[in-house]
């Protein structure tokens, strides 16, 4: 099969596609024939060698795939042969044409959703649920501020919170993803660029301040952030990837004022039981219709460098990056 290792931590030009058998599928494992793999920035930092968890070399990156099911080992019910699915990959492998994977790690994908799309649903939706249900316990009537909407994760959220029956204000940095994240749903839109936006936000819900902020770029905003708090508050802060890049200064009188905290939100934090909570959710919401990846933009296994580039250093994300495989 043709996959994407590296044999050495380092550049885009790390990356090598590779022809390479196909795993063996083993008890309580399932073999997926991939269709589409999610590209994330967690996979450029472990391409890097800087992140915290590190696999062995040489390694097949890609957190989460969607495809059909190839073969079932022994042990696994409730799955068969041809079965549409997408797959949690905490120990990578997506980007390749096949993937093995524990059973409980695999799920169906409905025929709502493209194979792209399904593979855009576990580290966006899985942090997203993470953050706000799990950690920062969201309740219905709250208004969050999410820092950077128009990412995955950012779109992920604001289904969800739309669905819990929380208001939404979202940020963008540009005119597009602006437009994308009122179409989906958001109460209020701010540019994040533009002198002031923060508090023209706060004016648009009334003055109160946000109940939860979901941030993307800690190092910043999180001082900002602690400025347009309500009592009680609660900043999730996905580290230690995209949500926080570097350092940052902040006043903890800000704190102390609102009795508000801040929340690291790691996926690999979910319990056994947290994760099929998640899986529970998302998966009725897929069937209920809120639960609806955006695709930015489809690549082929051989632009893998382009894509590791294009996550990072492109301005005004504008949903998900996947591999058609």
């Amino acid at each position: 099969m043709k996959a994407v290792r590296i044999h050495k931590f380092g550049s885009k030009d790390a990356l090598k596609l590779e022809t390479v058998p196909i795993p063996e599928v083993g008890e309580s494992e399932v073999l997926v024939r991939v269709n589409a793999a999610g590209i994330n920035p967690v996979d450029t930092y472990i391409r890097e060698g800087s992140f915290a968890v590190l696999p062995t070399l040489p390694a097949i990156l890609g957190k989460e795939a969607a495809g059909v099911v190839e073969k079932v080992g022994d042990g696994v019910q409730g799955l068969k042969e041809g079965d549409r699915v997408f797959t949690c990959l905490p120990d990578n492998g997506g980007y390749a044409e096949y993937v093995t994977c524990k059973k409980n790690y695999v799920f169906p994908l409905s025929e709502r959703l493209s194979f792209s799309q399904g593979a855009g649903l576990y580290v966006p939706y899985f942090t997203a649920y993470r953050a706000l249900v799990i950690k920062c316990r969201i309740k219905p009537g709250e208004v969050l501020l999410i820092h950077g909407a128009s990412g995955a994760v950012g779109i992920a959220a604001l289904q969800l919170a739309k669905a819990c029956g929380v208001s939404v204000v979202g940020t963008a940095g540009t005119l597009e993803g602006m437009e994308l994240v009122k179409s989906l749903g958001a109460d209020f839109v701010f540019n994040h660029k533009e002198k002031g936006y923060l508090n023209n936000a706060v004016a648009a819900i009334g003055g109160q301040g946000f109940n939860v902020v979901l941030e993307n770029l800690a190092n910043i905003n999180l001082g900002a952030d602690l400025t347009v708090l309500n009592q009680q508050a609660r900043v999730a802060v996905r580290i230690p990837v995209v949500g926080s890049r570097g350092s940052v200064e902040v006043n903890p009188r800000s704190l102390m004022l609102t009795e508000s905290t801040i929340i690291g939100v790691k996926l690999m934090g979910n319990t056994e039981e947290e994760h099929l909570e998640a899986a529970g959710v998302i998966l009725k919401g897929i069937e209920d219709g809120w639960v609806k990846p955006i695709i930015a933009r489809e690549y082929a296994l051989e632009e893998a460098s382009q894509a590791h580039h294009d996550i990072i250093h492109n301005k005004g994300a504008r949903g998900k990056l996947v591999f058609k495989v």
